[in-house]
């Protein structure tokens, strides 16, 4: 049966698609509205703009694909789908980091988990980070909207056997779970999520909202890296793009771009490094700093049983029973519990040892459960983040991490062998340099407090980049207002998850799609009244 492949259908329809690797000369394109990012923010912005009849173009540095081109493997998945082939890591080189690169952003490649802004997270921007009409009761209506528009439910299937674990594990100790909502749409539990969808069953940017805008008259323009924004007083005047080549390395030409306003959503990483690079209006020296990941520890465990962690849809389950039970901002951080999808080279490049004793993980890589632990930062005073800054070759991001930080690193590694143990784990071992396999929960309870963890040793990863750009009513705390525009330039706003205050303590795509739903909606009417 075939597949079909609404990227190809759009094209040979006639889309306005601009493949910048494939220029001969300079360009100057010119529209309502110009979008910089097509994830997310990006993307959910560019179908509301359009569907009010403004004319948008849409700004992506990666490239068009489409399930023509995810093949469910891991050696072209993260070099052709990923910023620095998904081996992006912090200055000090103690943090992996993942972030799409393709059209859709992330949303192309992620794990599908949809979660609504924690009630707690929210009532801490109010309180601390002066934000503005962002209560869950302002918010639910968007989440209504954007889940019914990008089929957005409970995944009704059964958990694959690595999520089954974590559900057993909490069942038998009495911890909270709940079932993960996911945006697909026909799934066939592959599993291969990470890759992209194959069949087009994840509702990502790429086959929902994406689409619907070129259907109206949008233009895409793909691997167009943006350099900076011109400005002038107040206004922003233009965009300056350079064009990539099939290799992602800059070509020759340039382009232009010129809107009556201007939406950066290219993520916590490159708005804030793109505003940085522009020289923009910052009185307070707040771009790029309090920049939040959840920072992810894994914890193994080998059973009796085939796990096949490869196999299903990667996150069904998930635990909140530690992630605010020591209050929002104070006592030791919180950590949220999931458990990733098991591919080989996703695991072998995130686990720990050499030779024989890393062949020797590797060998029961069937049998392998892995949990994962994120750590909610940004509400404690010790819980800063860390900062996004220009180097002479792009950017870097400096990411300390402190005692408060491996408090709860060690404290998640004695939750996950606890679980793990419950569940029926034989062994488990946390993946930290110099761990031994423990054969009991009594046994790992025990050699806990005495874990040698620290950077470099322990590995610590996360796809979740978050602040650099917050949003506020305060101008010592904030760079937009609470609906996303510039405190200093009329015509600009910043639509992503840069404009959160803090981490989410929670999976960011659906507070990114409800909040854009909501900022985007404000804007058109704004823009119409005044044309």
């Amino acid at each position: 049966m075939a597949i079909p492949d609404p990227i190809v259908e759009g094209l040979a329809s006639g889309w306005k698609h601009i493949d910048a690797s494939q220029l001969s000369q300079d360009q100057t394109l010119e529209a309502d509205v110009v979008i910089v990012g097509s994830g997310a923010g990006g993307g959910v912005a560019a179908e509301i703009l359009t569907d009010a009849g403004l004319t948008v173009i849409i700004v992506e540095g990666g490239p068009l694909k489409s399930s023509e081109s995810f093949n469910m493997e891991e050696r072209r998945a993260y070099p052709n789908l990923y910023h620095q082939a998904a081996a992006m890591k912090t200055q000090d080189k103690a943090i992996g980091i993942f972030q799409g690169r393709a059209v859709g952003g992330s949303t192309t490649v992620n794990w599908t988990t949809s979660i609504r802004t924690p009630r707690p997270t929210l009532d801490f921007w109010a309180k601390d980070k002066s934000v503005k009409g962002l209560s869950r009761q302002d918010l639910d209506p968007w989440f209504d909207k954007m889940e019914k528009r990008l089929n957005i439910s409970k995944w009704e299937y059964e958990p694959n056997r690595n999520n089954q674990a974590l559900k057993l594990g909490c069942e038998k100790l009495g911890w909270d779970y709940t079932v993960i909502k996911r945006n697909v749409k026909g799934c066939w539990n592959t599993g291969y999520c990470g890759m992209g969808c194959p069949i087009n069953a994840k509702q990502s940017m790429l086959v929902t909202t994406i689409p619907a805008a070129l259907d109206k008259g949008a233009t895409l323009v793909s691997r167009a890296k943006v350099i900076k924004l011109e400005h002038h007083n107040d206004k922003i005047s233009a965009i300056e793009a350079q064009a990539l080549n099939e290799q992602m390395q800059p070509t020759e030409f340039k382009l232009i771009f010129k809107a009556k306003h201007y939406i950066i959503a290219a993520g916590a990483i490159h708005t804030p490094t793109i505003l940085l690079r522009s020289n923009l209006a910052d009185p307070h020296q707040l771009l790029g700093k309090r920049t939040f990941l959840h920072p992810t520890l894994l914890s193994g465990a080998i059973f009796s049983d085939s796990i096949n962690g490869h196999s299903g849809a990667p996150q069904s389950i998930y635990s909140d029973e530690f992630v605010w039970k020591h209050g929002t901002a104070s006592g030791d951080l919180g950590y949220k519990l999931e458990v990733p999808p098991i591919h080989p080279v996703l695991i072998a490049s995130k686990t720990i040892g050499y030779g024989k004793t890393h062949a020797s993980l590797m060998d029961q890589f069937n049998q392998l459960q892995v949990t994962i632990a994120l750590i909610r930062d940004g509400f404690h005073e010790q819980s800063q983040g860390g900062q996004v800054q220009l180097t002479d070759t792009g950017f870097a991001i400096d990411y300390p991490l402190n005692e408060a930080f491996w408090r709860s690193v060690r404290r998640s590694f004695g939750s996950m062998a606890e679980l793990q143990f419950a569940a029926g784990a034989k062994q488990v071992l946390p993946i930290t340099e110099g761990a031994p396999y423990f054969n009991s929960w009594k046994e790992a309870k025990s050699a806990m407090e005495t874990l040698d963890l620290g950077p470099l040793k322990t590995v610590v990863v996360s796809a979740h980049v978050m602040g650099g750009c917050p949003m506020g009513e305060n101008t010592k705390l904030s760079m937009v207002d609470s609906q996303g525009n510039s405190h200093y330039y009329e015509n600009l706003s910043v639509m992503d998850g840069s404009v959160f205050p803090t981490s989410l303590g929670a999976n960011p795509q659906l507070t990114i799609y409800a909040m854009t739903a909501r900022n985007a909606t404000l804007l058109a009417e704004r823009l119409k009244s005044s044309s």
